[in-house]
């Protein structure tokens, strides 16, 4: 009877953690899709993908290391993308999301990484992060506007959720979400069936624009807003993290498969840490099966990609916004915190912000690369006067 206790609880903690990576963040990937040019068959591809190998290599990476080692999608990557990515195709997309997983790989190889980020303070990339996503939370309440009923509820509920039931708080804002959608008569059902999904190749271009204004950001959101925390979670429950290994196979299978949807790939941090609790498994040594289990239902997710993502399209566009703008505002408070902690860094960083936050675009180079520009350059001048 222990033993099948011990099995729920693994199989339990990677269904929840799939379940919440999945609500909180999958808004944000069909938009980056439909601004690229994409369509909603498009966005079944790039989850199918992602879903197959965030489940693979979180298998594999848990079973050889035997720690609860989960793979995700870069939620604040994909926000980041929404921005950033405005004015490429596709194809140029595509050729900068290979060339950030080529930079992801050497910061394993090379320890690239530790040097880069020792030279950028945490504070003004958390600050170009909370640039990035301030106009989603911001967004939250203009919709108001247009469905103040449904908005507000939802708001209200992630409230209630944090206090409450902060493992399924945005579970619940999607649920009632949906629920007040279809009870206005605003979801669009006509075109629901069962659809088996089916990969797309696209082939990438390479762009210097595109390499920096989206390689360049996206490398340093993931790395310092997805891969450190990811190391932090392990850390904090006392698993020696394999950083290096980590980055390599990250990086070398998101360079792979960039072309069929992968755009950014890490080490996850949230989802990972139920996975590391008490509830998954009473002895540390065996939670990496809870891992192994999450890593089994993102495959079965990816599976039922078609249809999860016809799911989506059926709602009303502004809950799918709401919904990724609520599921951010935990994320801008903690990267303004950071940001602003130290006033050593606060000018700097507050520039940073306001810079990224704007819609300043240089020679075809988005607000987020020119914010880091703009802090670095800040601080330097402080320093030096």
């Amino acid at each position: 009877m222990a033993g099948i206790d011990q099995l729920v609880s693994r199989v339990m903690a990677g269904l929840v953690a799939v379940i919440i990576g999945f609500t909180s963040s999958v808004a944000l990937i069909y938009q980056v899709v439909i601004v690229l040019g994409g369509t909603p068959e498009l966005v079944a591809s790039w989850i199918l993908m992602l879903g197959l190998v965030m489940g693979s290599t979180s298998i594999i990476l848990s079973y050889y290391y035997k720690v609860p080692i989960l793979i995700a999608w870069s939620t604040t990557g994909a926000a980041l993308l929404i921005s950033t990515a405005d004015g490429y195709n596709l194809n140029e997309a595509v050729g900068a999301f290979m060339l950030c997983a080529l930079l992801v790989f050497l910061s394993g190889m090379t320890g690239w990484f530790e040097k880069v980020m020792n030279r950028i303070p945490s504070e003004l990339a958390c600050a170009m992060l909370a640039g990035v996503l301030v106009t989603f939370c911001i967004d939250v309440f203009n919709f108001m506007n247009e469905l103040p009923l449904m908005i507000g509820l939802m708001v209200l509920v992630y409230c209630i959720g944090k206090r409450y039931f902060a493992r399924f708080t945005m579970l619940s804002v999607l649920i009632t979400g949906v629920l007040l959608a279809w009870n206005m008569g605003d979801i669009d059902t006509s075109n629901l069936q069962w659809q088996a999904s089916s990969f797309a190749y696209i082939a990438p271009s390479f762009n210097f624009q595109a390499f920096i204004s989206i390689s360049i950001p996206l490398y340093i959101v993931t790395m310092t807003s997805q891969n450190l925390p990811g190391i932090a979670v392990l850390k904090a429950h006392n698993y020696k993290a394999p950083i290096s290994a980590s980055l390599n196979v990250t990086g070398f299978i998101n360079l792979v498969t960039a072309p069929f949807g992968t755009y950014s790939i890490n080490l996850a941090a949230i989802t990972a840490a139920i996975c590391m609790s008490e509830d998954a498994d009473k002895n540390p040594d065996k939670r990496y099966w809870a891992s192994i289990a999450g890593g089994v239902f993102y495959i079965i997710m990816a599976l039922c990609a078609a249809t999860l993502v016809a799911v989506v399209a059926s709602l009303p566009q502004a809950l799918i916004l709401a919904l990724a703008g609520i599921a951010l505002f935990g994320t801008i408070a903690s990267s303004l915190q950071q940001a602003l902690h130290s006033s050593q860094y606060s000018e700097a960083a507050i520039i940073t912000f306001l810079v990224t936050a704007s819609d300043l675009t240089l020679w075809s180079v988005g607000s987020a690369c020119w914010g880091i520009i703009a802090g670095v350059l800040t601080l330097f001048i402080i320093r030096k006067g």
